[in-house]
């Protein structure tokens, strides 16, 4: 990242302060913990989730899991049909569902909003590669992919440590109080849109993060614009919970009660190898509205990359070709035609 970072505002000494807490969120758009949860526990989870993430190969083989060393020669992001393979395996696994209701998450975040909260069923893991920059998370607001209300909250947290150059999440102080969502942009990078605060006089470009730790916690609203760091190491994984909670009462996106899209699955997919049931279709107990997914910030951002195309826009050129690539059934002929024109072999 060529921006200075700034250093997060800790709000430990508020943890006990509910009136503090909402006064925080509600100024500065985030609130950054040190291990509130014990580390242990995310060491724990890390040693599943890397077990697994070795099984498909996304490691070097014979490496400790813990140590996340990547096999380079198997860099997948979400999109590619490769990733959804492994992603999959992971996305199973009881003990990461679980992790979103973690009482020390749970009771944060009721404090922070001042009511009753309902973790979203779809739970989110981050699997991202070195030397892999381009297909970095972009800048963007959380609403435009999850949607329902401005007053969800995300909860971004390392599974293990996370230094700045692993590639944590960075968040804009104050960028919430827009009040609005933003333009979004076609782009590379999970989510696949792109917000250009520099665009927005009422935004004060100013970047923060922090060399994070095992139990660390960062929260933060649907209009906080935020982005994931490049993960500029040598070799090493960066596996991270993203995580997002909702007022109970509040309107819910149609689809975030279904699994994370890359994992393709369902939860008749999911569930047979659990242990307990008590999570399982837990949503159905709350009377939370929900509400159909608004598909015009993807709209949009498809328009774009057309266009961009045509223009020899190397990044939609390989978005269009990772589509035909992975769907061809389903791709449309303009596509095709583009990627004809272009001389692109898929």
């Amino acid at each position: 990242m060529s921006v200075d970072l700034k250093e997060f505002r800790v709000s430990n000494d508020a943890m006990n302060d509910p009136e503090e807490l909402q006064r925080r969120i509600d100024d500065e758009g985030y609130l950054f913990f040190k291990r509130l949860v014990d580390p242990d526990r995310l060491w724990e989870l890390r040693r599943e989730m890397m077990s697994m993430i070795q099984q498909v190969g996304w490691l070097v083989a014979g490496t400790d899991p813990m140590d996340g060393i990547a096999d380079i020669n198997m860099r997948y992001t979400e999109g590619d049909n490769e990733y959804s393979a492994g992603y999959a395996e992971v996305y199973k696994i009881e003990n990461f569902h679980r992790s979103g209701h973690w009482p020390e998450y749970l009771e944060i975040i009721e404090k922070m909003v001042g009511a009753p909260i309902m973790p979203h069923p779809q739970k989110i893991a981050r699997i991202w590669f070195p030397k892999y920059t381009e297909h970095t998370t972009p800048k963007h607001q959380d609403f435009v992919h999850f949607q329902g209300s401005f007053d969800n909250i995300t909860c971004w947290a390392p599974i293990g440590d996370c230094p700045i150059e692993l590639g944590g999440l960075a968040v804009i102080p104050e960028s919430h109080k827009v009040n609005r969502v933003l333009d979004h942009h076609f782009s590379l990078g999970a989510g696949g849109l792109i917000v250009d605060e520099t665009e927005h006089e009422d935004i004060n470009p100013v970047w923060y993060s922090t060399d994070y730790e095992a139990g660390d916690a960062l929260f933060f609203p649907a209009l906080t614009i935020h982005q994931a760091l490049p993960n500029y190491t040598e070799d090493k994984l960066r596996l991270s919970l993203d995580n997002r909670y909702m007022i109970v009462g509040d309107k819910v996106a149609e689809h975030l009660l279904t699994p994370h899209e890359p994992s393709q699955l369902t939860w008749d997919d999911i569930y047979p190898g659990w242990q307990s049931d008590d999570l399982k279709y837990y949503w159905k107990d709350y009377d939370n509205p929900v509400v159909e997914r608004d598909l015009s910030y993807g709209d949009k951002a498809r328009v774009e990359v057309l266009e961009l195309a045509r223009e020899g826009n190397e990044h939609a050129i390989y978005a269009l070709k990772r589509g035909a690539k992975n769907s061809p059934e389903t791709v449309e002929p303009e596509v095709w035609a583009i990627l004809d024109e272009l001389g692109v072999k898929v």
